[in-house]
């Protein structure tokens, strides 16, 4: 019999192939995630409601499942499964992570949680995100600071960082998060797990925002196979998303081998400046692709601050559109840097957000004559191990290496991707580092719409790491 610790951080995978020959149930596996989550959430701070008595009940339903029609059983049936406080659920209490929305119920479901909890999943749990989710770091007014599992001085990243704390510690077996400038690979970095940004429309995105082309809703899991599990309940053809994609991709159980794949390693994305101990597990990461058979050859991006530039354009715009009103009645309310941003965003100009789509094309101009020759590109995912967990982005004092550096941003290297929103983009773990024990993670960039070599390329890799042999236990912090 495995210990609850143990069950706690086994994959859906191998959880659901155990639910199949009744050697586990849905039952014990969500016992061990509690009892994980009642151990570690005082000093993560990463959940903020639970429903543990309840799920208790959907557990034995699932086993009842398992044991009498297993047939029947729902591709992620009986699963603990953390969702994001800031992806709306009919009827419960969804925060945004604000004050302002502290009592607030939806009426509705955002679409790729719905087909989760369809699929069979079972939220447990809500996880932490920054206020509006405006960050890369996991704090706010309303729930506090979130903490890093494997260094609770640092921050397991944003805006889904309670995702990626709970994930990584056993909180929770899956969970989801969403990603508008990083907000799903920042925290699968700085946690050690993986985590998916689909290319835009293979996912649906919420009633919220719509249309909004930088905004993906995905997996964060401790295995390729589960992020692969997840995004194959979560993708697909919805009615109340125009822009979800018509033709379905099914995931495989297993990938091809790499042997033979050029890939293309970009260490600072044209502009980045990178610290030594990213560099070192981003090369060391490399070089495991070349021992499975790649190629990889370092390349030069030519890309700059203008993509800064445009993704903060296009993202203060958004919290002006759909926060402005906010600052009549509830400017004491929130983060000042939420206001900040809202400000800003009222005073940007119509071609300044034209020009948004200028930059976007340049940039794709640059990385498509990379496809041209490569099958892929790698880069780091942030140029740091992490930033302190009460990171504050108005400081004058960040540094990468001793070398100062604008405090918002200036360290995830994440948000070009969301400009160009029809790359895949996975992050996996690359190592830890030697300084701080947090780990750091590499992002797997493929073709537009090109998901099986971003899944090939990080399935083979997880085989020959094997990071989810290692995990981190209260008795190290």
């Amino acid at each position: 019999m495995s210990s609850r610790t143990e069950l706690a951080y086994l994959t859906a995978t191998e959880a659901i192939q155990r639910f199949r020959d009744r050697s586990l149930s849905p039952v014990e596996l969500m016992r061990a995630v509690i009892t994980q989550a009642e151990a570690w959430n005082p000093t993560l701070n990463c959940i903020t409601y639970d429903y543990f008595d309840r799920t208790l009940k959907q557990a034995a339903e699932a086993e009842k499942v398992y044991a009498t029609d297993p047939e029947s059983a729902r591709p992620l049936e009986g699963i603990p499964c953390a969702i994001k406080d800031w992806h709306s659920v009919k009827g419960e209490i969804t925060t945004y992570g604000s004050r302002v929305f502290a009592d607030f119920r939806p009426d509705q479901t955002a679409p790729a949680v719905q087909r989760l909890l369809d699929g069979g999943a079972i939220m447990h749990c809500r996880t932490t995100t920054p206020e509006q989710a405006h960050a890369g770091v996991t704090h706010s007014p309303l729930w506090g600071v979130t903490r890093n599992p494997w260094n609770p001085e640092f921050s397991p990243g944003g805006s889904s960082g309670g995702a990626g704390a709970a994930v990584a510690a056993g909180l929770t077996t899956i969970a989801d998060g969403s990603d508008g400038g990083g907000s799903i690979r920042i925290p699968a970095s700085a946690s050690g797990v993986v985590g998916y940004k689909a290319p835009f429309g293979r996912n649906p995105t919420d009633r919220e925002h719509p249309s909004e082309r930088v905004l993906h809703y995905g997996p964060l899991t401790r295995s390729v196979a589960d992020a692969a599990l997840m995004q194959n309940v979560m993708s697909g053809l919805h009615p109340d998303d125009p822009h979800t994609l018509r033709e379905s991709l099914l995931l495989p159980d297993s990938f091809a081998p790499v042997e033979g794949m050029r890939v293309a390693l970009s260490m600072d994305l044209g502009y980045f400046d990178v610290s030594a101990e990213v560099r070192a597990n981003t090369e060391a990461f490399a070089a495991t692709l070349e021992g499975l058979g790649c190629v990889v050859d370092e390349v030069s991006l030519d890309w700059d601050e203008s993509a800064f530039e445009a993704w903060l354009v296009n993202w203060e715009g958004l919290f002006w559109s759909l926060a402005g009103d906010q600052l009549t009645d509830h400017r004491d309310d929130l983060d000042p840097f939420v206001v900040k941003l809202i400000e800003s965003g009222s005073r940007r100009s119509l071609k300044e957000f034209y020009d948004v789509n200028v930059t976007r094309a340049e940039m794709y101009t640059a990385i498509r004559g990379v496809f041209d020759s490569y099958d892929a590109v790698i880069a780091p995912t942030l140029a740091v191990p992490s930033v302190a967990a009460d990171h504050d982005y108005d400081s004058d004092s960040f540094t990468i290496d001793g070398r100062p550096a604008p405090a918002y941003l200036s360290w995830a290297m994440t948000y070009p991707f969301n400009l160009l929103s029809m790359l895949p983009v996975a992050s996996v773990p690359s190592g830890f580092s030697p300084s701080t024990g947090v780990p750091t993670g590499v992002q797997l960039v493929g073709p537009a719409y090109d998901d099986l070599t971003v899944f090939r390329l990080a399935s083979a890799a997880e085989k020959t790491m094997n990071w989810n042999s290692i995990h981190p236990t209260l008795d190290r912090i």
